[in-house]
């Protein structure tokens, strides 16, 4: 019979931060979700309303994890939409293939110990 716990599964988060900023924001999951609505529908207005928020706190969010980070995520084109920056692919890039294989070695790892 299985064991309860065998039927879990672990959920991790990630976020990768700039240790010099004073500010709390970080580059995770919901910023991460954004850029790649920006990146998917090619604007931020659009990938807001795809996500269910309000464009002004898409941008808020932008401007201030920018701000933290030290460099822009977004190539702003007023009426054309918007894209990333090649800084802001390759972050988008990393944190995607950082969370992938977190998530697996944390699966591995629970059922080995779980057992």
């Amino acid at each position: 019979m299985a064991s309860k716990l065998e039927k879990l599964v672990p959920s991790t988060r990630l976020s990768i931060t700039n240790p010099k900023s004073e500010s709390n924001s970080v580059f995770g999951k919901g910023i991460a979700d954004l850029c790649t609505g920006v990146r998917e529908h090619g604007s931020l207005n659009a990938a807001a309303k795809h996500m269910g928020m309000a464009y002004s706190k898409a941008w808020r969010i932008i401007k201030d994890t920018e701000e933290a980070l030290g460099f822009q995520l977004l190539i702003r084109d007023g009426a054309h939409g918007s894209e990333l920056t090649p800084e802001g692919v390759k972050l988008l890039d990393l944190y995607a293939r950082i969370s992938q294989e977190i998530s697996q070695k944390a699966m591995k790892l629970y059922q080995e110990l779980a057992q």
